[in-house]
């Protein structure tokens, strides 16, 4: 048995009855589930349909995001979550380079980076290198300043966490970001590179071995393991190349407004809904949101 989800943003409602009802008549499905009126809907399947990834496409240009998944074991245990441009709008480094007058040599090699173009690890010491001599404190004013969180991120790990599961922000960029972004949001964990700080300023260096694709696979199989669950069990999110490597590895990898070469690898692409769409994902309904 699987599930068909029709997503839509909740900032701007426009999931029609008749667009769900059509698609589950086409596909002969069950009775349609509204999940959250004018943002999700779910019916059975029996199979995946052979035109699914075109349904998909010409759903696309109506605003909505379709996922097809097995329903057996949707609802997962463990939140594996990357930061940048994911539970967060910015990627840190972009804005920490921006205060330091270098932000649009650092920002090209992350775009590069980001697409699968140039090693992670060889960009992150490239552009970290560009940072030294900024002060310290310049990571508190890029905080209060320059960084939102994409909407739905908190009520996405609320909700998980009181429903047993547990919450972990695994990033490629720093610790100095990731321990207010975790507290902010609720997580219960986080992991990402520390930066070089001496006298008040950074280095231009990064601690070794950085936390990169492999890294962020390892913590994920890690943390599942003393969890006692089965990666199976775990939704990862991300967008960018070096998130690849988690998404497969977790049941259910989340492609987030994510870069084209991480969408075209992967089965559940949100490119229209916020992070909520994720609990939608997993059969949660607009009532069962914690705040």
């Amino acid at each position: 048995m699987f599930i068909a989800t029709l997503l839509t943003d909740p900032a701007r409602p426009g999931l029609e009855r008749a667009t769900v009802e059509a698609l589950r008549d086409a596909w002969g499905g069950g009775d349609a589930v509204w999940l959250d009126p004018g943002v999700a809907a779910e019916f059975a399947l029996d199979a995946v349909p052979a035109n699914r990834w075109e349904v998909w496409a010409g759903l696309q240009a109506m605003g909505v995001d379709l996922v097809v998944q097995p329903r057996a074991g949707r609802r997962k245990r463990l939140l594996v979550a990357d930061m940048d441009s994911t539970m967060i709008a910015q990627e840190c480094i972009d804005e920490l380079a921006a205060e330091a007058g270098v932000g649009d040599r650092v920002a090209a090699i992350t775009a590069l980076a980001m697409n699968g173009e140039i090693g992670f690890e060889a960009a992150l010491r490239a552009r970290v290198a560009l940072l030294e001599g900024l002060p310290e404190g310049v990571i508190g004013t890029v905080l209060a300043r320059r960084i939102t969180m994409t909407p739905g991120g908190a009520t996405l790990v609320a909700t998980m966490r009181a429903n047993g599961g547990h919450a972990a922000l695994v990033s490629g960029g720093f610790t100095a970001f990731t321990g207010p972004v975790a507290a902010a949001l609720g997580f219960d964990e986080h992991r990402a590179n520390v930066l070089g700080v001496a006298d008040g300023k950074l280095t231009g260096t990064v601690a070794e071995p950085i936390l990169g694709r492999a890294a962020k696979i390892e913590a994920l199989e890690a943390i599942a393991a003393r969890l006692g669950i089965d990666p199976a069990e775990a939704m990862a999110v991300g967008d960018g190349a070096n998130d690849l490597g988690m998404l497969a590895r977790a049941g259910a990898g989340v492609a987030l407004h994510a870069k084209p070469v991480v969408a075209a690898e992967c089965d559940i692409r949100v490119n229209h809904g916020d992070l909520t769409a994720l609990l939608h994902i997993q059969g949660y309904g607009r009532g069962d949101f914690v705040a």
